[in-house]
């Protein structure tokens, strides 16, 4: 097997350096030109490893990382994976047997992604019902846990997240108090907490992940907001009242593609005939395809990160208007960098909470994820929903605008007594 995997890499690497000790002992190196590429080294510590590489890379590279049967050296693991997928995206170059793999998982996609009320369920508390303490030594403060907003680049984590739902607030139009909104995947409740605080809606945030519905409620008793905000154990599909405003941030990568038309069918039944909603997800530059293996059996199962094509096909079945779209594009990879990072100056801490082999599965995650939006065309996608036309201004300008305003007001919208 090493003699085939050897015969795979030095046809794989078309640009960098990728050093590699053998279980034996030996060493050899595989180059594009000089200059062309990142490098990096790793060691691969035992026969089994070499097989299972060869006859399931997308799968075993990371299993193989998690287990220590491949440890990088002198380098660390985001150096690793930056050099194997800088030459993915070489044409031609991909492993023949992952190529297989990825046909057929193409093929099998509608059935990894049923995702019924039930198994929707077991799927997000498999990553979101994990111990909070764990999120709260990467996360900023407020818990997001998706995609930040870097206007000017340089921002750190907590102004960046900030800038998020500040950009989310103006889209959505919360141009009156006592406005209506439905969060549809809340999270640890902290965009829905916002929007009452300093917007003055009245939110239910809706989740499938017991642990963050605990933390939910909780923080909104203790900040006295649970007059204005609910949070509720809920699956999407479930929900039958009308919303002025309707949000949903990092939730729809959890849908499952034969499931769009039902949840942009509940969006439209639960949006006012003259409302406004915000779909905000991870999507990808390229064809429809399929999740990666490793991915989609230890972090996120049940996962998919749609084409816009895929989504849109979805939302033109349902009668409501698109009236903008945005790709933010580096945003989520410079968002991955901070977690990263955090992940490792708090890794005792992290390794106390779990183990050894889960805090390498976590930074196979993040730093994984990072490259993908740095090299393999993800991004994040905002789509702007209305069932009128009228109800959006004619130009961008606004969103802009309530983003200036927001920033420099430090006090929250006046509300009305309940």
């Amino acid at each position: 097997m090493q003699a085939a995997l050897d015969t795979i890499l030095r046809r794989f690497v078309a640009v960098g350096r990728l050093s590699v000790r053998w279980p034996d002992g030996s060493e050899r190196v595989y180059a594009g030109p000089p200059g062309s590429g990142p490098s990096a080294q790793f060691a691969i510590r035992d026969r089994s490893t070499v097989r299972r590489l060869v006859l399931n890379p997308m799968l075993a590279l990371g299993e193989s990382y998690t287990d220590g049967g491949l440890v990088p050296a002198d380098c660390s693991v985001f150096d690793m994976l930056d050099l194997l997928v800088a030459n993915l995206a070489a044409d031609g170059k991909h492993h023949p047997i992952a190529r297989l793999n990825l046909g057929l998982a193409r093929l099998r996609r509608r059935v990894d992604q049923f995702n019924p009320a039930g198994r929707a369920r077991r799927n997000a508390a498999h990553h979101y019902d994990l111990n909070g303490r764990l999120y709260s030594l990467f996360l900023d403060r407020d818990r997001q846990y998706s995609c930040a907003y870097f206007p000017r680049g340089d921002e750190t984590l907590e102004e960046a997240q900030t800038a998020k739902k500040r950009h989310i607030a103006a889209k959505l139009l919360l141009t009156r108090p006592d406005l209506s909104v439905l969060d549809i995947g809340s999270g640890w409740g902290g965009l829905a907490l916002t929007l009452a605080r300093d917007y003055g809606a009245r939110v239910t945030g809706i989740t499938l992940s017991r642990e963050q519905l605990a933390e939910s409620r909780a923080r909104a008793a203790a900040e006295g907001l649970d007059d204005r905000v609910s949070f509720e154990l809920l699956d999407y599909r479930a929900m039958d009242r009308r919303f002025d405003r309707i949000v949903s941030v990092g939730m729809f990568e959890h849908v499952g593609v034969g499931h769009y038309r039902q949840f942009f069918e509940t969006v439209r039944r639960c949006l006012a005939a003259d409302g406004v909603a915000l779909l905000h997800y991870i999507g990808r530059a390229d064809p429809p395809g399929s999740t990666n293996p490793w991915l989609a059996k230890y972090i996120f199962p049940g996962g998919y990160c749609p084409a816009l094509s895929e989504v849109m096909a979805a939302l033109e079945m349902t009668r409501l208007l698109t009236t903008d779209i945005e790709m933010l594009r580096l945003h989520y990879a410079e968002t991955l960098k901070h977690w990263r990072r955090r992940f490792a100056a708090n890794r005792d801490a992290i390794v106390a909470l779990y183990d050894e082999r889960f805090c390498r599965m976590f930074e196979f995650y993040l730093a994984g994820s990072e490259i993908a939006f740095r090299r393999q065309g993800q991004a994040v996608v905002q789509i702007q929903l209305a069932h009128k036309e009228a109800v959006v201004p004619l130009t961008r300008d606004y969103i802009a605008a309530a983003e200036r305003r927001t920033g420099r007001s430090s006090a929250p919208v006046a509300r009305e007594q309940a």
